[in-house]
């Protein structure tokens, strides 16, 4: 017989149905969707759901009737279990014949068991005597050896939690140099691995709980940085109790039709349960330029620091209303805010080299939530503005903005995964072209990304620079054809009156190609996620140089006349 259970997933800690561990089940309800309203009508009532109005067969209303069920009947089994109040999340899935319930746990064992046994009660639909079934399950519940507790761990040194569509890693790494800076012996994770004091512990994609983990088990760690992804949250929940300052930088469009994620309304949701495990007498910071993340304030139980480019934003005004504080750009200083006390500038923002001399938008929000982040954990000021002004994109933030000077042409190396991502790298481009200058862009995407996000990555790139190849990410293609991946960057590019679209097997080889094509005054970008330290070895072995901040700032000022 066909079984309702899609999947049962333990989540170890706060997901986005609670703030501690949860079962979360995916159910497949069509034997209750498609069944004829008599027959649903009495199944609600033979549970002991009372009157209801199942609605027609297929429809929304009867998937929210198929809501009303399930969480009856997980509410009467945990009754019968013994268990008593029992939180209970039901979510609809696009599909109506889809539904998600979730439940907190206190033992792994026990939950597990509620969990078939709910199973086992949806799948009797259409059966005789539920009413005794559902004795039989809630006994049997009750008997179940109660299991382990959740792994959750309950950090003994500061955690701050950074997460956001783009800008994670470097923000992360930004708090950590300053957390440095500041004389601590500090551990990060992200999803390049597990740093300590900046030396690689672990190599990989740390930005789940796992990270967390690692991260805290470092011997002589006094503060922990620890970015938290999307894909953590909804696999296995938060590995952290919680966190002295979250940060979250945006949210845009970035892994949707995955997960159960659809919209970037219910992506927010995911990246907004960080905001919800900051202690109290913690910070929330929030970028106000940013509407979704900027209402994450609102169910944080800490006090609200938020970051604008704008002094005069809104979302400035009501958060100092609120009693909470600001960190923007005033006469071009770094400046925190304080309805309590005078502006306090930290430093120009042209001498924080990530931003480029003010240039890259995006690496000036960045820095705006590093230094609010730092000050909340009670970083001193001195600190903050040493780590911001020594924080170089090559040396410290690997595979970000990294820029190299070879043959009188610019290269851009920068991780650029997504819409936001592209858009900040074309920024840069321009931002060091030098007038007469071309712009030359390898561009790509990993293979479970959603056609219409592929189609206008090649729009863009198409539409915004000279010349563009597709290198392909061989090691994230995730079962996707190369040729599939490229017929949809074509017609992209093709939309803008585009056609000619080379692709290269990976990254670095289409990198090769237009260095090749590449002439003085020119840049060369690679959206570059698997093939940062070949083309690093390889633009060094060609004689590039890495720029530094000095150059950096020398290549602005020359595109601007």
């Amino acid at each position: 017989m066909a079984t309702s259970l899609v999947e049962l997933r333990v989540l170890d800690g706060a997901n986005l149905y609670f703030s501690r561990a949860a079962v979360k089940l995916t159910l497949d309800v069509s034997a209750l969707v498609d069944a004829p309203a008599p027959a649903a009508k009495a199944y609600g009532q033979a549970i002991g759901l009372g009157a209801t109005r199942p609605g027609r067969i297929g429809s929304g209303f009867r998937q929210r009737f198929a809501i009303r069920v399930v969480g009856h009947v997980v509410r009467r089994i945990a009754r019968e279990a013994g268990i008593g109040r029992i939180g209970v999340r039901v979510r609809p899935e696009s599909d109506v014949r889809r539904l998600v319930v979730a439940f907190p746990w206190a033992h792994e064992g026990r939950a597990r068991a509620l969990g078939a046994a709910i199973v086992e009660v949806l799948d009797a639909f259409g059966s005789e005597d539920l009413g005794e079934l559902i004795g039989a399950v809630g006994e049997r519940v009750r008997d179940e050896p109660l299991g382990n507790p959740p792994p959750t761990l309950r950090p003994k040194v500061p955690v701050v939690a950074v997460t956001g569509t783009n800008g994670k890693t470097t923000t992360s790494r930004m708090i950590a140099h300053i957390g440095r800076a500041a004389g601590l012996h500090v551990g990060w994770s992200s999803t390049d691995g597990v740093y300590f004091d900046g030396e690689l512990v672990k190599y990989g994609d740390f930005s789940g709980p796992s990270g967390a983990g690692q991260v805290l088990s470092q011997p002589g760690i006094q503060l922990a940085v620890t970015e938290t992804a999307r894909g953590g949250i909804l696999r296995r929940g938060i590995g952290i109790a919680y966190n002295d300052v979250s940060v979250v930088t945006n949210v845009s469009a970035d892994h949707l039709g995955l997960g159960g994620i659809d919209t970037v309304d219910q992506l927010a949701e995911v990246k907004a349960v960080i905001t919800q495990i900051t202690r109290p007498r913690g910070w929330c910071v929030v970028n106000g330029d940013d509407p979704r993340t900027f209402a994450m304030r609102l169910g944080s139980p800490a006090k609200c620091w938020v970051f604008s480019r704008d002094p005069d934003s809104p979302s400035i005004r009501t958060v100092l209303d609120e009693g909470g504080r600001a960190t923007t750009v005033l006469d071009g200083f770094v400046t925190v805010l304080d309805n309590a006390r005078d502006p306090e500038p930290l430093l120009k923002v042209v001498d924080v080299p990530m931003t480029l001399s003010g240039l890259s938008h995006y690496n000036v929000e960045n820095t705006l939530a590093a230094a609010s982040a730092a000050l909340g954990l009670g970083l001193p000021r001195a600190a903050v503005t040493e780590g911001l002004s020594t924080f170089a994109p090559n040396e410290n933030n690997p595979g970000r903005m990294n820029m190299y000077s070879l043959r009188d042409f610019t290269v851009v190396i920068d991780l650029a995964h997504n819409e936001a991502g592209l858009e900040a790298l074309l920024e840069i481009m321009n931002g060091v072209r030098p007038p007469g200058g071309r712009l030359l862009l390898a561009l790509g995407s990993p293979g479970d990304r959603a056609d219409d996000m592929v189609a206008a990555l090649g729009a863009m790139g198409a539409r915004a620079t000279d010349r563009i190849a597709i290198g392909h990410k061989s090691d994230y293609l995730r079962g996707r054809p190369p040729a599939e991946l490229e017929a949809v960057f074509r017609e992209g590019a093709a939309s803008v009156g585009v056609d000619d679209v080379p692709a290269f097997p990976t990254e670095l080889a289409a990198a090769q190609a237009l260095v090749a094509e590449a002439r003085p005054g020119d840049v060369v970008a690679v959206m570059s996620l698997q093939d940062r330290a070949s083309l690093d070895g390889w633009l060094r072995s060609e004689g590039a140089t890495v720029d530094t901040p000095e150059t950096l700032k020398s290549k602005v000022e020359r595109a601007q006349h």
